[in-house]
């Protein structure tokens, strides 16, 4: 995947690092700090913060600075929904979009989705969960869509689904499907190995929350 600027850059590894659980809900994000880890001046970091502020990732306070967003769990059932029906559309406009190496990209990252799941490693399978999506929803050339997608990613519960007993285990599983349905370019084989992996995940979140 190209950037264009090198706030883009800075905003995907702060997406990443915040769906994987680097930064904690709720957590300062420091500009100085990050240009600093980033050995970039703090000018695209700015501009990266105002870009997740805009999608949800982060939230601004006038007296905390930049925190990571907090999780609204009575909402998340209708992030669900909306998750399915855009990464639906999604995929399946990405289908017959995906070339040559974009296919052993993903090959690349379902095999470190295995190599992660088994060794336990619940933060770089999440890192990976959404290598994987983004890559494929990349090549469907609507950025729009994607930005949307973005907004409900921020809202949703990765970090404490991947804390469920097994479940990187069965993201792994349901991976595989959708990247067999990709390889045999079969529609309907992917949009439902898809909604299954997003509506998994809540289910069993869901059930352990009530419990």
């Amino acid at each position: 995947m190209q950037y264009q600027t090198k706030e883009e850059l800075v905003a995907d590894f702060l997406r990443e690092g915040i769906i994987s659980g680097r930064f904690p809900r709720g957590s300062k994000l420091k500009q100085v700090e990050l240009a600093e880890m980033l050995g970039t001046s703090i000018t695209p970091v700015r501009e990266a913060i105002k870009l997740l502020e805009a999608e949800g990732f982060i939230e601004g306070n006038s007296h905390r600075g930049a925190i990571v967003a907090p999780l609204d769990i009575d909402a998340t059932e209708e992030i669900v929904d909306l998750r399915v029906t855009l990464e639906c559309k999604l995929a399946l406009r990405a289908m017959h979009r995906l070339d040559s190496e974009a296919i052993e990209e993903l090959r690349n990252l379902q095999s470190q989705i295995e190599e992660a799941s088994a060794k336990g490693d619940r933060e770089a399978v999440r890192v990976i969960n959404y290598r994987f999506h983004e890559r494929i929803y990349y090549a469907a050339d609507l950025p729009l869509t994607l930005k949307f997608v973005r907004t409900l990613w921020a809202r949703y519960p990765f970090d404490l689904i991947n804390r469920l007993e097994n479940r990187i285990s069965r993201a792994r599983d349901e991976h595989q499907e959708m990247m067999q349905a990709i390889l045999a370019r079969d529609e309907s084989a992917l949009l439902s190995a898809l909604r299954a992996h997003i509506r998994s995940g809540w289910d069993e979140f869901k059930a352990s929350y009530k419990d």
